[in-house]
This record gives structure tokens, C-alpha cells and sequence, in this order.
């Protein structure tokens, strides 16, 4: 017996290398000069001299530059990607989870290094995931450093992938956004997600088992893989024009884990019911945790309307009133983002300037909110 006949192709390795060689080099933007080598190699090389003295512009003004790191994954959104035969959105998705993490210190990513693994490797399918990997990645100017690809024949099944990764960021000490400069009365600003982002989809995959029920004339399972918005770009330039006293990115654990990340002790949050217009896909997972279900065996005019109905009486259970109103507005704030994908704390003096620089980059954000004095939590008013 050979490697091969044990599960492992080698080859098919080396063609999936090929692809990400190339898919890395459309990476590498203003930072080119600071790389030393490329994928292929057994680990990446960056300059930090190039990059402070260099004419990269990442860290020359800086008087003490501080890396910053952050790792995860995409999570079981991935069955849907595999399930739909997408495989080119769960890239961005690994990519933004990462790089909006660094993001909520300040930081401007640097590079970023992926892990794939799977059961039997194609190349093809690989590329495409790495295809994701690389534009969220010359999206938010992030060098694809480089990876691994494990193929693990027995361990993950045929035709099943996971991947991970990690970010690497840069910032002035003095810039770091830590909280500090929270105070109460500070306003909170939500910037739109594009839909659940990279979080709750265990729960998902067991209240929408259709991935073809229709959703407003798409698949819903093609609305459950849009990518996670990256938030890097506008709100780095935002920082330059405003100051930013906490950001949070809001994943797993919704808005009552993730917004009290971004206060010091001492500080808690306030958020207003009815301030943005909760996503479609948000009323239909909760219709379908409520226990509402597309007919199987429906026709598609059939499971079009269906479905309508489904998402009305999901958005009509997120704003009742009584026990179990709350009770399931409750869950749903405390798994999803609900349309808030990211948080910024103001000062409530420069709110306008930012929802309206905000929008005008394509991110359409809104005052959801305040910081208040007391304990580290989140309460939502009527």
C-alpha cells in the first residue's frame, strides 16, 4: 500500500498549491516590498523594518508600533456552502471574522495565514475557498502570508472541508481603542450586517432543513451564505476623522456577550428598540425556532408564498409584546447579530458625521443606542 491508496493524493496537493500561489500574489498591494517570499515556502516572511522605513505607509508615523492577532473559523455555516455547492463566500467569511476582530483594537491588518483541512482534497473546490480567502483579503489591504491544507482521509468525510485562520495586525500603542476613553453617555452606532455572518447557524441548519425553500425569489440557502461584511476600510478612515472610543464586533453571542467587550469596568449599555429595520432572513429563523416550517412536498409557487407567510409571522413573534415575545427576542439577541454587524461607541457630538461618512461609503449604519454607568450589561428599552 502507498499514500495514495491510504486516501492521500499528493498530487492533487500540489495542483491546489499551483492555485493559491496565484490567488496569494493578488494579495500582496502596497505591502509587496515587505513580503520576502511567497506560498510554498515553509513559513511567511514580512519585514517590520520595511514595513515602518519603507514606502509601504502601514507604519511610518508610528512612534511604537504593536501587532495585533486574532484567530477563528467559519463554523458549521461551512454544511450549507457544501450543500448548495458554493464554495467561494466561507473564504471572506474566515477572513472577516478574524480581520474585524483585530479591527475593534484599532488595528490595520497585515497578513493573514489559513488552515484547510478536509477528507479527500479536489483542487478545484479548494481554490474556490481560498479564491474567498484571498478577496476578503486584498479587501481589507491584507496579505495572504500563507497556510496548510491537510487531507485526512477517515478523520473528515469525502467532499467535507473546514477551514480556519488567523489575522495579524498593526497599530500606534498611543491608538489603541481599549475602552479607556468610554464614557456614560457616549452613543452607540450600528453598522448593518449582511445578514447572520459567520454565527448560529447549528441552531439555523436545524430551523431551516430546506435550503431550497424560496426567500424572496432566491434559494434561502443561497441569502444564509452571504458573506460576512468586512468593516475594516470605512471605519479605519472613519478613525481618522472621528474619534472612536470602543468597538465590538458583534458575533457569537449576539449583542449581550459581544457590546460589553468593548467597556471598562463600570459600564454597561443601553439599546433602542425600533432604531434599524431587522434583516428578512432574522424573522424567518425565528419562525423557524418558533416551530413554523415550509410545507414538504410543496410546490415552488407553493413554497413561495409559504415562505412569505413564514417570514411574516416570524417578524410578527419578534415584535409581540408578551412572554413570548421577549422570550424569543431574547434568544435571537443573544445568538445573532440581528443587523447590527458592528459597534462603535461616539461622542454623541460626532454621531451625525459618522452615520452620514458611514453611508456614504456604502455601509448604511444608525444611533441604536448609549453607554450607561452600572454593570457590564445590555438592556434593550421599548
Amino acid at each position: 500500500m502507498n499514500y495514495r491508496e491510504a486516501g492521500v493524493n499528493i498530487e492533487e496537493g500540489y495542483r491546489a498549491v499551483g492555485k493559491y500561489r496565484e490567488l496569494a500574489a493578488g494579495t500582496l498591494g502596497s505591502l509587496r516590498n515587505a513580503v520576502l517570499n511567497g506560498i510554498g515556502a515553509f513559513a511567511g516572511m514580512i519585514s517590520l523594518k520595511e514595513l515602518i522605513e519603507g514606502g509601504s505607509g502601514v507604519g511610518a508615523a508610528m512612534e511604537d508600533p504593536v501587532l495585533v492577532s486574532g484567530t477563528d473559523g467559519v463554523g458549521t455555516k461551512l454544511d450549507i456552502a457544501f450543500r448548495m455547492k458554493k464554495y467561494d463566500t466561507v473564504g471572506i467569511d474566515c477572513v472577516a471574522m478574524c480581520v474585524n476582530d483585530i479591527l475593534c483594537h484599532g488595528a490595520r491588518p497585515l497578513f493573514f495565514l489559513d488552515y484547510l483541512a478536509c477528507g479527500k482534497l479536489d483542487a478545484e473546490t479548494a481554490a474556490a475557498l481560498v479564491k474567498g480567502v484571498a478577496w476578503g483579503c486584498r479587501e481589507t489591504s491584507c496579505v495572504l502570508l500563507g497556510g496548510e491544507t491537510a487531507e485526512m482521509p477517515g478523520f473528515y468525510g469525502e467532499g467535507t472541508y473546514d477551514i480556519a485562520g488567523f489575522a495579524v495586525g498593526i497599530v500606534d500603542r498611543k491608538r489603541i481603542v481599549d475602552g479607556r476613553a468610554i464614557r456614560g453617555g457616549d452613543a452607540l452606532v450600528g453598522i448593518a450586517s449582511s445578514g447572520p455572518h459567520s454565527n448560529g447557524y447549528s441552531l439555523i441548519r436545524k430551523v431551516i432543513p430546506d435550503l431550497n425553500e424560496d426567500f424572496g425569489g432566491m434559494p434561502v440557502g443561497r441569502a444564509l451564505l452571504e458573506p460576512t461584511r468586512l468593516y475594516v476600510r470605512p471605519m479605519l478612515d472613519l478613525m481618522e476623522r472621528i474619534p472612536v472610543h470602543g468597538m465590538a464586533h458583534i458575533t457569537g453571542g449576539g449583542f449581550y456577550e459581544n457590546i460589553p467587550r468593548m467597556f471598562p469596568p463600570g459600564f454597561g449599555a443601553v439599546i433602542e428598540n425600533g432604531r434599524w429595520a431587522i434583516p428578512p432572513i432574522f424573522a424567518r429563523i425565528a419562525a423557524g425556532i418558533a416551530g413554523a416550517s415550509v410545507p414538504s412536498g410543496t410546490v415552488p409557487s407553493e413554497s413561495a408564498s409559504s415562505g412569505a407567510e413564514i417570514e411574516r409571522a416570524g417578524a410578527d413573534l419578534l415584535a409581540a409584546r408578551d412572554s413570548a415575545g421577549e422570550s424569543l427576542r431574547a434568544q435571537m439577541f443573544n445568538t445573532f447579530n440581528m443587523g447590527i454587524g458592528f459597534v462603535a461607541a461616539l461622542d454623541p457630538k460626532d454621531v451625525s458625521a459618522a452615520l452620514e461618512f458611514l453611508g456614504g461609503r456604502g455601509y448604511p449604519a444608525w444611533e441604536i443606542g448609549r453607554v450607561e454607568k452600572g454593570p457590564g450589561e445590555v438592556r434593550f428599552t421599548a
